[in-house]
């Protein structure tokens, strides 16, 4: 049963994760106002002429202004109604000067209004300019610039992001407040795409509540991709660090649920491994955008007003108030598993469900309230047999010791109850297609790519597999793939077998006695669920001599991959 809260609001958790266009903005230009205040050159259209208009963009008042705003100037045809509305605050004359009382026919009807700090942000010119008093033309201070040289385009944390949408955003109703409204927010740096390079002290932040902020190292603390060859993949470690901190927020039982921000091409992933992973009775739900935040037609902010109206709804509720559904990913109106969702085109829309089985299970709305139309049958969250309360502390690996493959105790999750950097296994995508081969004897010596693989991993990572995606929907490798796959088992290393591209029917898991079938999962999902089943079932045990087993080494094998089975026909 979901923990009653002492406050009938909802609060959400929010986790900002890495190269996300969804808190990314597009780049800050000098205005035409500055460059025309400072003697820059305008920024004109292709044709020549001054462009028409400015970027406007959020930014805060230092001190209370009054303004002057004409009268029926906010739709074309608000003048058509002018009897239905009360008379103005006053009049413009031609001079620029207020009046209380129309002083002359030309005098222009306006209403009078106080902008003060506190109101939050409003859409202005862009001042700002380089430092040697230049506009600024992009996110560097010229092409190519280097890091240092280049402001960052996306947000810390997601604070600005939700406040930008409140205050700017405009509901149906033709209000804003469209996330505020309906619920609290923290926010969380799990893996996020902006860093402090100069660190942030605890006062200057407006998420307070966890601590100074060290000086952050691109790559390492923080995942950008824009400028492009500023790109950063976040490595194996940061899976354990952002997950330790999706569990130990939801593990506080006090959220109604949980909003994961990344970028486009892999919110699938990371919204499939929590899923996983994440031991909560509340749903997690994942976003991206296919288009930065505040450029036109942007569908990242809708995305995740969809998210928070979806958790609040708690249409994911079963009778004990627990989440029957798993982790989603909600894009575009349409609520997607998280196990069967993948971004099949970079344009809104562009999410397919996978597996040809399901993957949408519901829509928000437009019109009428959010509502589910399947459930999955698949275990996840707090059923999920190999969430971070499943995982041991320690499990078997496999290393090359004295020239031997050698089982060694691998460390899972540290005193506290955290998944160690070191646990994250390492699985390995092996692809065919026809004419591959380069003879037909079935040698695994020609698979050097994997043999090489399967060496490294002794050396290097205890925990280790394969997915193989092979023909659809059975799996099939060319026997020199097979043969070197079948060492890469009997080496410790178990190897899932899945159909290529967007299968839509599952591998036949009698097909091939020595591996795992992969159901109806992608090469990406089924790589995630080998990583997750590794930390807990620990690695397959190794044959004295791979190249040559026993009967009783291939058996003990198969006794092992049994635990591996249940868990991808369940999962």
């Amino acid at each position: 049963m979901v923990e009653q809260r002492v406050s009938s609001r909802p609060k959400i958790a929010v986790f900002s994760g890495p190269t996300a266009t969804i808190p990314n903005t597009e780049p800050l230009i000098t205005s035409n106002k500055a460059r025309e205040k400072y003697g820059l050159p305008i920024r004109r259209n292709p044709g020549g002429s001054a462009m028409r208009f400015d970027a406007l963009r959020p930014q805060r008042i230092a001190a209370p202004v009054t303004i002057y705003i004409e009268q029926l100037s906010a739709h074309p045809l608000e003048r058509d109604s002018a009897e239905l509305y009360a008379p103005p605050d006053g009049y413009i004359d031609s001079s620029g000067v207020f009046h209380k009382e129309r002083q002359g026919p030309g005098d222009v009807p306006v209403s009078e209004v106080v902008l003060r700090p506190q109101d939050g942000l409003y859409p202005l010119p862009y001042m700002g300019r380089q430092v040697n008093g230049q506009a600024w033309e992009g996110d560097g201070t010229g092409p190519s610039a280097s890091a240092e040289q280049c402001r960052q385009p996306f947000y810390p944390e997601a604070s600005r992001l939700f406040e930008e949408i409140d205050r700017l955003g405009i509901g149906d109703d033709g209000v804003t407040c469209l996330l505020s409204s309906n619920a609290d927010f923290d926010f969380y740096r799990a893996a996020p795409s902006g860093g402090y390079k100069k660190g942030l002290a605890e006062a200057e932040r407006m998420d307070m509540g966890q601590g100074d902020i060290p000086p952050e190292t691109l790559g390492e603390e923080f995942f950008p991709y824009r400028p492009g060859y500023l790109r950063r993949e976040p490595p194996m470690a940061v899976l354990a660090r952002l997950t330790n901190i999706v569990q130990r927020a939801m593990a506080s039982r006090q959220y109604a649920g949980a909003i994961w921000l990344e970028g486009s091409p892999f919110v699938e992933e990371t919204s499939y491994w929590l899923n996983l992973l994440i031991d909560t009775e509340v749903p997690i739900v994942g976003n991206a955008s296919q288009r930065p935040h505040g450029s036109v037609s942007n569908d990242g902010d809708r995305n995740i007003i969809d998210s928070v109206d979806y958790i609040i709804s708690r249409i994911w509720a079963d009778g004990n108030g627990r989440n029957c559904v798993g982790g989603v990913v909600i894009q575009d109106e349409q609520i997607f598993t998280a196990r069967d969702v993948q971004k099949g085109d970079a344009r809104p829309g562009g999410y397919v469900a996978t597996g040809g089985h399901g993957g949408i299970v519901g829509t928000m709305g437009q019109p009428g309230p959010p509502a589910l139309t399947f459930k999955t049958v698949k275990r996840h969250t707090f059923t999920s047999e190999v969430n971070m309360t499943h995982l041991p502390e320690s499990t078997t690996g496999t290393r090359r010791v004295g020239g031997r493959n050698t089982k060694v105790a691998v460390r899972i999750r540290d005193e506290h109850g955290d998944l160690v950097a070191t646990a994250i296994p390492k699985v390995t995508i092996v692809k065919h297609a026809r004419y591959l081969p380069e003879d037909s004897s079935g040698d695994p010596a020609a698979e050097v790519d994997i043999l090489a693989r399967i060496e490294k991993n002794l050396q290097e990572a205890p925990l280790a597999g394969f997915v193989a995606e092979g023909s659809a929907p059975f799996g099939s490798m060319s026997n020199s793939v097979d043969a070197a796959l079948k060492r890469a088992m009997l080496s410790g290393m178990p190897v899932v077998k899945v159909g290529r591209g967007n299968a839509e029917g599952p591998v036949d898991p009698q097909r091939d006695p020595l591996a795992i079938a992969g159901s109806n999962l992608t090469s990406t999902k089924a790589r995630l669920l080998l990583m997750a089943c590794l930390m807990k079932f620990g690695s397959l045990p190794p044959a004295a001599n791979p190249e040559n087993p026993t009967q009783a080494e291939i058996e003990a094998v198969k006794a092992k991959m049994a635990e591996y089975k249940e868990v991808f026909e369940t999962h």
